[in-house]
């Protein structure tokens, strides 16, 4: 315990913030520095190679707010500008706050990087990863590269390769919109086309241990917030102070639904936006870490059910009926087939946007009523607010229905292979918002939340293990159960169908699952976390 407190002092004393605020100097022109004002400060990004000093105005806003950068409050108000130099890369949070408790504070975050990507044409961008897509599984049919792949799964590349090149500024998603792009239109898509030839009686078939494993995933991560917040109070009781906690039930409510049980849990426990923030980048960093260490799983999959002694027939059954199907109906798609394929497709892509463009406003405003009267009732029901949870549904739905009509013939000419082409773009583009590079950078702020949430996600990774061997459980069940809650929709029926493009759907119902239960099982998590602070 005492040599990794050690380490992560100094690691938080190596990445420290030390940026110089000061009252601007009025002599100095503010054409010789990058001049914005307070209002518009709000998820800016500024490259310090362009931006060496930052002059920051608060015009439209009342005087006489004491100012915090960060974890520290400056020595004056802001009456006059203020000037940061000396600048460090990562995320900073700009707060104004009042000594009378009664003013609301007001916090806006914004980023820092060294220097702008090399590419930032979304064009250019988008080939890069398809190029990277391309020498990954051209090279899963080299002779030569066929021992590296046994031990390394072609996904896990997909992933990490985006990831480097965004950290070592290569590529850059946050001048990307690649990600929302494949987040909102190739992964419905890619859902209704893995969904066309489903087998549901097959997936009935697989029997309740899917289900158990799913539950035990959001148990784990219920039990494993408060442990791993007590275990790091051990060398850092100053976690037990504040607010921490609030802000760890925005990771709870990410982990076991999504975005929308994020937010809802941020209203309903009040996190501070600079806590939030922060969160946002322990959430993804260690969800995604996580993702890696199942699809690298997924590469030893026989190993890991022969050490469970898990009997996966049913998997190999659905997947073996899928193949027999595929081969059955199989043909040379011509011209009109594949017009037929992606136009009945991306049809009812626009009538799942077109629904969830409805349905979620709407319903979000029936919540933001019932929040005046019973604010818990409407946060716990945030979820169904969200326009992306009924895409998701949506586009489930519209692909199971199609799979009783002809239209389920089309996976003889390659529907779930264009499926899967979808899955591993959106692969690439998750793989792009990861930023090592930004986690070093940020430790100074972060100091023990990191292990916080890597501890947790161990607990979780335990509990998993533990019930599977118990109940002799697949691997499948393991990986997709963990990834329906931590990853959600965009990465259950990516790791699902690593397994094999038919068990894709499998996924994407968990993980529906998850959003329902998401915001009730993070308030349990909270309550227990909380209970520690008292």
């Amino acid at each position: 315990m005492k040599h990794l407190a050690l380490l992560f002092t100094f690691l938080s004393a190596a990445y420290s913030f030390s940026m110089k605020a000061e009252k601007a100097d009025p002599s100095i022109p503010d054409s010789t520095l990058t001049v914005i004002e307070f209002s518009e400060l709000k998820d800016k990004m500024f490259y310090i190679s362009e931006s060496p000093q930052l002059k920051i105005y608060f015009t439209k806003v009342d005087s006489n707010y004491n100012i915090v950068l960060d974890n520290d409050t400056l020595e004056f108000t802001n009456n006059q500008p203020i000037l940061l130099s000396d600048l460090k890369r990562g995320d900073h949070t700009l707060t104004l706050f009042k000594d009378d408790g009664e003013t609301k504070e007001i916090s806006k975050t914004f980023k820092l990087k060294n220097s702008p990507p090399w590419f930032t044409n979304d064009a250019i961008v988008f080939g890069i990863l398809m190029l990277v897509l391309f020498l990954i599984f051209k090279s899963t049919q080299m002779q030569s590269f066929k021992g590296f792949y046994k031990i390394v799964p072609a996904l896990l590349l997909c992933y990490f390769i985006p990831a480097a090149l965004n950290s070592v500024g290569v590529i850059s998603s946050e001048e990307s919109s690649l990600y929302f792009i494949a987040s909102r239109y190739l992964l419905p898509a890619s859902l209704i086309l893995l969904c066309l030839s489903i087998d549901l009686k097959g997936i009935l078939k697989l029997g309740p241990k899917a289900l158990i494993m799913f539950f035990t995933a959001t148990v784990g991560i219920i039990i494993g917030g408060p442990i791993a917040l007590y275990l790091v109070s051990l060398m850092a009781p100053e976690v037990l102070d504040g607010e921490i906690w609030k802000g760890l039930s925005t990771v709870a409510g990410s982990w076991i639904g999504g975005g929308a049980n994020q937010t809802a849990m941020k209203e309903i426990y009040g996190a501070s936006d600079k806590l939030f923030s922060a969160m946002i980048v322990v959430d993804v960093f260690v969800a995604n870490l996580f993702m890696s260490v199942l699809l690298f799983g997924t590469g030893h999959n026989k190993k890991l059910n022969k050490f469970f002694k898990a009997d996966d027939s049913a998997i190999e059954s659905l997947k073996k009926k899928m193949e027999d199907f595929q081969a059955k109906i199989s043909k040379v798609p011509t011209f009109n087939d594949l017009i037929s394929m992606l136009g009945i497709t991306f049809f009812f892509v626009a009538v799942s946007h077109s629904l969830a463009d409805v349905l979620g406003p709407m319903i979000s405003e029936q919540l933001d009523i019932l929040k005046e009267t019973s604010p818990n009732a409407a946060n716990l029901m945030a979820s169904f607010g969200s326009g992306f949870f009924w895409l998701i549904v949506f586009a489930t739905i519209f692909g199971i229905a199609l799979s009783f009509t002809k239209f389920r013939d089309l996976e003889g000419v390659g529907a779930s292979k264009v499926g899967s082409v979808f899955l591993y773009i959106l692969v690439a583009t998750i793989g792009m918002k990861m930023d090592i590079g930004e986690l070093i950078a940020n430790w100074g702020v972060f100091k023990f939340l990191i292990s916080i949430g890597l501890i947790w996600i161990m607990i979780h990774g335990i509990v998993l293990f533990i019930v599977a061997k118990i109940i002799k459980a697949p691997f499948f069940y393991l990986a997709v159960g963990s990834q329906a809650n931590v990853g959600g929709a965009a990465s259950a029926p990516v790791v699902a169908g690593a397994f094999s493009p038919s068990l894709a759907p499998v996924g994407v119902l968990l993980a529906v699952l998850g959003y329902a239960v998401g915001t009730f099982g993070a308030i349990l998590c909270t309550i227990l976390m909380q209970s520690l602070t008292l």
